[in-house]
């Protein structure tokens, strides 16, 4: 049985070898696939020729569009294509690192009598953790980019505007990756497929994988829905895989992350001063990390994730 990890990334080359390198030294048969976007970061394929079952693909980055979920859907199709052989699959960004020895996380999915561990939410239920207009806004409209970014000061600038998404139902405006425009559609939830919102990241398996390809191919309707709205990586896969009512699905996606003293939904960067919670936390992965914020603290994992595995062995 073997582990593929999709690392989907845009930027800093030497942080994605780090994480590429630390993955294999932890699970060296484990597959590792990169999905990188070449725009505005080149990444040298030679990186990684000495380490065996490590590929990188072409994809194209984007923030807040489809343009991450058709990345990695891009990614099964090239794994189910070429004949990998994998069992379970994970989905990193470039910024996530392991917290836990990897021999004892593919133990425990080969052993697990989960199908996915995939975290989600009824987007429109009163138990929602986001707030009361969040999904109606991304899910309701149908977006069009107008600008593709903005500073912060411009954004800033904007924010009065917002007001007209709470004074009519029309349309919506957005600001949090450049300006779009939004137009209101019907979607194609229902009682029978119901909208499901959650974490982007998460652990599937061979099933599940199969699954989402399966359903990609025979509904292009509901592809070309997701294509127009906001921020669909937080919806796409959690709908499709828990509607089906074919899995059992953990709703602990098994990542660390913390969202406190955020701004636009994004999590913060993490330093040596939570060193204490990672260690604690019985997540797979975390995220974010940034080198240039605080080199220290992947160090700090390295070294417990080794002393983890010697009391382990």
């Amino acid at each position: 049985m073997k582990v593929c990890y999709l690392i989907q990334t845009h930027r800093e080359p030497a942080q994605i070898e780090r994480l590429v390198r630390r993955i294999k030294s932890l699970s060296p048969n484990a597959q590792v696939l990169v999905s990188h976007d070449f725009t505005n970061c080149e990444l040298k394929r030679s990186t990684f020729a000495d380490l065996s079952d490590v590929a990188i693909i072409a994809s194209r980055g984007g923030r807040g569009n489809f343009s991450i979920v058709q990345s990695y859907l891009d990614a099964i199709k090239w794994l189910l294509d070429s004949g990998s052989d994998f069992s379970w699959l994970l989905n990193l960004s470039g910024q996530d690192y392991p917290i836990q020895p990897l021999s004892q996380v593919e133990q425990s999915l080969f052993q697990s009598d989960y199908d996915g561990f995939v975290h989600h939410f009824e987007v429109f239920s009163k138990q929602s953790p986001w707030k009361r207009n969040e999904g109606y806004t991304r899910y309701h409209y149908r977006y069009r980019v107008l600008v593709n970014s903005l500073p912060e000061w411009q954004k800033e600038l904007l924010k009065p505007a917002k007001i007209l998404n709470y004074i009519q139902p029309f349309f919506r405006v957005n600001f949090s990756y450049g300006i779009t425009l939004g137009l209101k559609i019907s979607p194609p939830f229902t009682q029978d497929f119901v909208c499901y919102g959650g974490s982007f990241l998460c652990t599937l398996s061979r099933n599940c994988v199969e699954y989402l390809q399966k359903f990609v191919e025979s509904n292009p309707d509901i592809i070309d829905y997701y294509k127009g709205v906001a921020i669909p990586d937080e919806c796409f896969i959690q709908t499709i895989l828990v509607n089906s009512n074919l899995f059992k699905l953990s709703n602990d996606c098994k990542r660390y992350f913390d969202f406190s003293q955020t701004r636009n939904g994004h999590p913060r960067i993490l330093s040596s001063n939570d060193f204490p919670a990672l260690i604690e936390s019985q997540a797979h992965f975390a995220r974010k990390f940034d080198p240039m914020v605080d080199s220290n603290i992947l160090d700090l994992i390295d070294k417990t994730s080794l002393e983890k595995s010697t009391l382990s062995a």
